[in-house]
């Protein structure tokens, strides 16, 4: 029996074409949570981010690809920050070697380094239905509690850069022109771990639903592990089963099965 199900948002949840999560989709969540099961959404977004779940019921957030885990009432089961010490390695870089940058935490984000990457800066905030964050020294991070680095470089630099810089972080990247950098050992998974724990579900009783290069560990972790129509080869193969897009009805589908059983 599934007790938990995990939502990442883009391309999953939320359509990249119309910014908003299916009528359909809204519809057979609605009727997941009437039967008792909690609903949660898992994603790379931090929470300054999260502003396309309008009109959706869900129990709390597994945010910045795990680093922080909300309850929906906002109490927080887990958080895990970028660690002081990489944050004054990222600004020692920027003097030197300065990428287009934008550090997020639970209430703040701001951009920095813009004109370095600032046509796909833009590109990507616009893909995510986001304004730019404002333009900010980077030295001001160094007085803040930041869940997210999202950077600007290619996979080309992206292991000396990781070596180098972001000692103690994890790399997430599902587009190739930037990474979401989180604190090393975090990820989706790891937030599904702790929310359960917190909740007292068993794995065993979860299904996760993703698209993405970040999706790949929670799907292959929870019971049942559902790839979008819309996702990639490498994320189909990790699947359990594969749904229609999210342009075509896939979460109903599912879940609607589920309901029917």
């Amino acid at each position: 029996m599934t007790k938990a199900i995990f939502f990442d948002i883009d391309g999953t949840l939320v359509s990249f074409q119309t910014h908003k999560i299916p009528q359909s989709a809204l519809d057979a969540i609605h009727r997941v949570r009437q039967q008792g099961i909690k609903i949660f959404i898992a994603t790379g977004r931090p929470l300054p981010f999260i502003n396309n779940l309008e009109g959706l019921e869900y129990d709390g957030i597994i945010s910045v690809n795990g680093a922080h885990c909300v309850t929906a009432d906002g109490e927080v089961i887990s958080s895990h920050p970028v660690s002081k010490a990489d944050l004054q390695r990222i600004v020692e870089n920027h003097y030197h070697h300065p990428i287009g940058i934008t550090f997020a935490g639970n209430d703040f984000a701001f951009a920095c380094d813009i004109d370095a990457n600032h046509e796909t800066m833009q590109e990507v905030f616009s893909l995510l239905n986001l304004e730019l964050p404002e333009p900010t020294p980077i030295e001001e991070v160094l007085g803040r509690e930041v869940m997210q680095v999202i950077a600007f470089f290619g996979q080309e630099d992206e292991e000396r850069l990781m070596r180098e810089v972001f000692q103690e972080c994890d790399s997430n990247r599902w587009h190739p022109a930037f990474t979401d950098c989180i604190a090393k050992g975090t990820s989706k998974a790891s937030g599904i771990d702790e929310v359960c724990h917190y909740y007292g579900i068993p794995l065993s009783e979860t299904m996760a639903f993703g698209d993405g290069g970040n999706d790949l560990q929670m799907l292959a972790h929870v019971a049942i592990g559902v790839a979008m129509g819309n996702a990639s080869d490498e994320v189909k193969a990790v699947a359990d089963r594969v749904t229609t897009s999210v342009d075509e009805d896939g979460i109903a589908l599912v879940l609607n099965e589920l309901l029917d059983q």
